[in-house]
C-alpha cells in the first residue's frame, strides 16, 4: 500500500507539474496586443505640447493585455479664424475584427467648441476589452475634425 501511495504521490505532482506547464505556457503565450493609431486631423492640428509645435501623427500605444486601457495626451489647436466644433472618430481597423474588442474615447464633452487660436489638452484612452480573441496586432486611424461651428 506504501508504494500505491508513493505512485499516485509521485503521479500527482506530475499531473501538478504538467497543468502548471500548461497554464504557464497559455499565460506567457503572446496575449498582448501591440498597436498603432494613425491620426488625421482636419482643420485642427493635433500636437504632443502645449506650444502646439510637436505635431503628433501616429500614436504607438504600446503592448496591452486584455483588459488594459492606455492613454495618451495631445493638443489639438484651432490654427483657424473660427471657433470649431470637435469631434473624433475612428475608421480603417485592421484587422476589421478588432473594432469589436477596442474603443476609443476622449475626455471632450459632445459638441466642444475651440476657440480661434485657442488649444485644449486632451486625453484619448484606448480600451481592449477583456474578451479579445482572434486579434495578435491591430492598425487603425483616428480622425479629429474641426468643423465651423454655428
Amino acid at each position: 500500500m506504501e508504494l500505491n501511495i508513493r505512485v499516485v504521490s509521485v503521479l500527482t505532482i506530475a499531473v501538478l507539474v504538467a497543468i502548471g506547464t500548461a497554464v504557464f505556457a497559455l499565460l506567457s503565450a503572446s496575449q498582448t496586443i501591440p498597436n498603432n493609431g494613425n491620426i488625421s486631423a482636419i482643420g485642427v492640428g493635433v500636437y504632443s505640447d502645449s506650444g502646439c509645435s510637436q505635431e503628433v501623427p501616429l500614436i504607438q500605444w504600446g503592448t496591452l493585455d486584455p483588459g488594459e486601457t492606455s492613454e495618451e495626451i495631445v493638443y489639438i489647436c484651432n490654427e483657424g479664424n473660427v471657433a470649431v466644433t470637435l469631434n473624433m472618430t475612428t475608421e480603417n481597423w485592421d484587422p476589421s475584427l478588432a473594432s469589436s474588442y477596442i474603443t476609443l474615447s476622449w475626455n471632450l464633452e459632445e459638441g466642444y467648441v475651440l476657440d480661434s487660436g485657442q488649444s485644449v489638452r486632451t486625453v484619448l484612452t484606448l480600451s481592449v476589452s477583456s474578451s479579445i480573441s482572434g486579434v495578435e496586432s491591430f492598425n487603425f486611424d483616428i480622425i479629429i475634425t474641426g468643423t465651423e461651428s454655428t
